[in-house]
């Protein structure tokens, strides 16, 4: 037999870093096959579950990795609280309410027994405050420099309060919760509070037709609820509520605001605008844009955590 001299063809590889995370998100989701009784699984802030109970389940994880989501020498506390407080706001965004979490742990062996129990006891206050409690979890060792905070929390929803990110209707407002821009020149993403009160007097007074939490900036997470009802958005960046010293430009970018993205039909969000603030004074609630049915100016993109650096 004559021998092949050619050499073999490279493999084209396709990294996650050319792909970004919402396409990697989907591929992955794509591989799965969900039972029966899952009423809502990949693509929302957490999976719904019907058990056959009054209420169904919610199932969330989230994760805090040294480097990314807080930096070497933060205080311990506000780490351990942000951990808790993510998975917390991803409840709130479903109108959910918490109950049970699981931490895993990954650190290298160098690290400090009293940096990790000052985690610990962060996480213990701010669950204990919304009512939530850790029930047990996983640790391991990373053989390099380096911390992995990964947390899973069970909740439960009644059927008819249960928001999801693809309710959204042509013509509806959207609005958000607080103010947006600038967590990370500030505490702001250690020290904020997850939107639980607010979502649960919302689902109770006057549900939004789609709702998630805005962890990634306004110009990813308003595309993604968008995008999962199935429609469009116009913003008008002049009314995005943002802190001191924050342009709307920034406020669309920067992330970690943890409040509360929302649509309304626009009859019920004018009439429960005053009970709003009246039940949160301290807390605007501001109309942003409209849902359209396409997208004719996209807003600048927010973190994507495979091409952000």
């Amino acid at each position: 037999m004559p021998q092949d001299d050619r050499a073999p063809e490279a493999k084209i590889v396709t990294t996650v870093g050319a792909l970004g995370e919402d396409e990697v998100v989907e591929r992955l989701s794509g591989m799965l096959t969900p039972g029966t009784n899952v009423i809502a699984g990949p693509g929302d802030d957490c999976a719904v579950i019907d058990t056959g109970a009054l209420l169904w389940q919610l199932l969330k994880t989230d994760c805090l990795i040294e480097g990314v989501h807080f930096q070497a020498g933060t205080n311990p506390r506000l780490v351990g609280r942000k951990a808790i407080n993510r998975v917390l706001s991803d409840i709130a965004a479903m109108g959910g309410s918490p109950g049970e979490a699981l931490v895993t742990l990954v650190v290298d062996p160098e690290r400090s027994i009293e940096e990790i129990e000052g985690w610990y006891e962060g996480m213990i206050a701010s669950a204990a405050e919304w009512g939530c409690h850790i029930v047990g979890g996983e640790t391991s060792r990373l053989p390099f420099r380096g911390a992995v905070i990964s947390v899973s929390m069970t909740g439960k929803v009644s059927p008819d309060q249960c928001v999801f990110r693809t309710g959204a209707k042509s013509g509806d407002i959207i609005a958000v919760t607080g103010r947006l821009g600038g967590s990370f020149v500030s505490e702001r993403h250690l020290t904020f509070s997850p939107r639980l009160a607010e979502a649960q007097w919302l689902v109770s007074h006057a549900k939004p037709t789609a709702m998630m939490d805005l962890s990634d900036g306004l110009g990813s997470d308003l595309p993604r609820l968008t995008k999962a009802s199935g429609k469009g958005y116009r913003v008008d960046s002049s009314t995005i509520p943002c802190h001191v010293g924050i342009s709307p430009a920034e406020a669309v970018c920067d992330g970690e605001d943890y409040e509360l993205l929302l649509t309304f039909a626009p009859d019920l969000f004018r009439m429960i605008r005053p009970e709003w603030e009246k039940a949160f004074p301290a807390t605007s609630l501001t109309a942003i844009g409209e849902v359209t049915e396409f997208t004719n100016e996209e807003l600048p993109s927010g973190w994507d955590h495979f091409r952000n650096e």
